[in-house]
């Protein structure tokens, strides 16, 4: 944890789901350095978890992440060519690939402001939920900063080029039902739900094959030279045949493949 400024993440792992928390009260959670930092190592070690079959990130209190906390950022923002371990930019990319590389099904739970760096987590995760009030945005063109390539692929990938175009261009926030409308979130969850539909949701998603899922993760990411690598994963384990008997026995599968 930072002293100065109380800001750390937090993490726990139960029942198959790993949680990740981003904590920095003083300021609706924005990442500082060493959060961005400390982000990929974390990542990394709930990755090589074998207990670890799902992975949530959300935001400590009402706000899921309200971007950098630019006032922490070692790197000059100012400065186009800046480069290197202190450049707010490619802190924030390099964690929000390491979400992205996750080889097991991940979930931002959001409520509040996810705007900034905080929706480019978000957008590095498989699925979003949120709770009704939350804001979206995608605000560089506020500081004239350009958006990192891989993040601008990104985005326009899951809300197409219209939708990236207009939250890139404008900056501005739109609301959640805007956001769930574009393609940004999966489901909206009214006040006081979303915490139930998360854990409800991660229960499902931890009972399922973890094969189903990590080849449908790369295809969908557009990995598709790995087909061969895959009928070979699944010639090799013995998910299909345990999922048919137990189909046929009525009774919940006990699927044994890990990545």
């Amino acid at each position: 944890m930072d002293a100065a400024t109380d800001a750390t993440l937090l993490h726990t792992v139960a029942d198959g789901v790993a949680t990740i928390v981003i904590s920095h009260p003083a300021k609706r959670n924005a990442m500082t350095a060493a959060m961005w930092r400390a982000l990929p190592e974390l990542v990394t070690g709930l990755a090589d978890d074998p207990a670890v079959r799902v992975l949530v990130l959300t935001g400590a209190g009402a706000t899921f992440c309200a971007g950098a906390d630019i006032s922490s950022l070692t790197g000059d923002v100012t400065d186009p060519g800046a480069a290197g371990d202190g450049d707010p930019r490619d802190l924030a990319v390099a964690a929000e690939e390491a979400l992205a590389a996750f080889p097991k099904p991940t979930l931002a739970a959001i409520r509040g402001f996810c705007v900034g760096g905080g929706s480019q987590l978000a957008a590095a995760c498989d699925l979003r939920f949120a709770e009704e009030g939350a804001s979206f945005g995608v605000t560089p063109a506020k500081l004239g900063i350009v958006y990192p390539a891989s993040s601008t692929r990104r985005l326009a990938s899951l809300v197409g080029p219209g939708w990236a175009k207009y939250l890139l261009f404008s900056a501005e926030l739109i609301g959640a039902e805007t956001a769930l409308r574009a393609g940004f979130l999966n489901e909206l969850l009214p006040a006081g739900q979303l915490d139930k539909r998360v854990a409800e949701f991660t229960r499902i998603l931890a009972s399922r094959s973890q094969l189903t899922q990590a080849a449908a993760k790369e295809f969908t990411d557009g990995r598709t030279d790995r087909d061969a690598y895959w009928k070979d994963q699944a010639a090799g384990s013995e998910d299909t045949a345990e999922g048919v008997t137990a189909f046929l026995e009525r009774r919940a599968p006990r699927f044994t493949w890990t990545p």
